[in-house]
């Protein structure tokens, strides 16, 4: 092809051309997105680990589990040679009725720029054992190590317990231990003795003990009981209730903070009242409350990305639209400037939304952001009326990404409907464009 075949070819298909540019330079303009994104993500594993490092000299997440009766009892074994062999083992026994109030005190911690939610957890908790039977465990009663028996109790973390934890049990008092006689059911916990004598497994056993406990972001509680009543108050105002059971009623959230009431029958899980040598996995039905973070800067920064195509898109078919329309050629540096910019708002509002809320930060950083490309425009076009109107489109285009931020279930419909519109504007003012030329 002579060099006049190739000047008509280019000067023909100019705008084609300069499409394919404009295409790849929005497909360049991805790649800052990415590390920005890689940005997003270190600085909210920063933030976990800090608040791993405050949870590890408070306390971390705990669950209270029990209290139960574990009974020793004998096992005689004889083998085929005739030797008889007795082995101890363990029967374990759960209340019949368990019932748990408590209050939950929220604090904020503060390391560095990070604010970690911490606890205190004041609970009552109170039930009853019903008689002893271990006709259907098959055990005889001779067997019983019943001055060996004792009761137990699950946690997470000991760092937490802020008192001398003691039981009511019956009319006597018992001083708890750390550590577990037979760790087969209740991994972390505490444990102490109370002899039993034939009276004791005649009869309904009560007991009553009270917690102060730290933790940190989330308190769950195993269901023991044959009825579980679990009943919690906080001023905390932005919880969530997760686990295997839900509360009962609606829980009560104010601007003062919750209330929560679970009710769980021995029927709902899949482990029974009382057994032996069983090795039940009953943390599978725990549930609690988690005490989310108001904001989450991070989580919202990150979706704020993921609409990055979508700025550089509209704002390069724009400026291409103008070069077309305004007769005056825009060069491919001028649009990564601006694609740069555009990137820059993400790092602006990452920055910023550490230090402040992430509504007043996006505000800024989009403030910013519209300010500069709309002066970068008017040095380009030479015209306010053009700055001032590409200025408009790029706030309206933020404040419809800081909407669907504020979304959660809506914002797949009012996206969808919303980019609808928006390419149903650029296909009514691009029909009158001549591409030929």
């Amino acid at each position: 092809m002579d060099t006049t075949s190739t000047s008509h070819f280019l000067s023909s298909n100019r705008l084609t051309i300069k499409g394919i540019i404009v295409a790849g330079l929005i497909l360049i303009m991805l790649i800052p997105t990415l590390f920005i994104m890689n940005l997003v993500s270190e600085r909210a594993d920063r933030q976990e680990t800090v608040a791993k490092e405050v949870s590890a000299k408070w306390a971390t997440e705990q669950t209270f589990t029990g209290p139960m009766l574990v009974i020793p009892y004998r096992e005689s074994i004889q083998s085929e040679d005739g030797k008889t062999t007795v082995y101890k083992k363990y029967a374990y026994f759960l209340p019949d009725q368990l019932k748990i109030n408590g209050v939950l005190e929220p604090e904020i911690r503060h390391r560095s720029i990070y604010n970690i939610v911490v606890y205190r957890a004041n609970m009552q908790i109170e039930g009853y054992f019903s008689p002893i039977q271990t006709e259907g465990l098959q055990i005889a009663k001779e067997d019983l190590q019943m001055h060996e028996a004792f009761v137990c109790i699950g946690l997470n973390d000991f760092r937490g317990i802020e008192d001398q934890l003691s039981l009511s049990w019956n009319d006597s008092s018992h001083i708890f231990n750390a550590g577990m006689p037979d760790d087969h059911i209740i991994k972390n916990g505490l444990h102490t003795p109370v002899a039993l004598n034939d009276n004791d497994l005649a009869k309904s056993n009560t007991f009553k003990l009270q917690l102060h406990l730290r933790g940190s972001e989330n308190l769950s509680f195993t269901p023991v009981g044959k009825t579980t009543d679990v009943h919690f108050t906080s001023a905390w105002t932005n919880p969530s209730f997760d686990g295997s059971f839900l509360p009962v009623t609606t829980p009560q959230i104010t601007e003062k903070g919750f209330s929560a009431e679970w009710k769980v029958q021995h029927l709902n899980r899949n482990y029974p009242q009382c057994w032996k040598d069983g090795n039940y996995n009953i943390a599978d039905s725990r549930f609690g409350i988690t005490l989310l973070q108001p904001v989450d800067s991070y989580s919202k920064t990150m979706r704020s990305v993921k609409y990055a195509i979508l700025f550089i898109a509209l704002t390069f078919g724009l400026y291409f639209f103008l070069e077309i329309l305004q007769k005056r050629t825009v060069h491919p540096i001028q649009y990564v400037l601006v694609g740069l910019a555009l990137s820059i708002f993400y790092t602006l509002l990452l920055s910023i939304s550490e230090y402040i809320r992430f509504n007043i930060a996006y505000s800024i950083a989009a403030a910013a952001t519209v300010a500069l490309i709309t002066l970068y425009t008017k040095s380009i076009f030479h015209k306010w009326k053009i700055a001032i109107l590409f200025g408009v489109m790029l706030t309206t285009l933020y404040t419809f990404i800081f909407i669907l931020l504020q979304l959660q279930d809506g914002a797949l419909l009012f996206g969808s409907i919303g980019l609808f519109i928006v390419l149903a504007v650029v296909m009514y003012y691009s029909r009158k464009i001549n591409w030929y030329i």
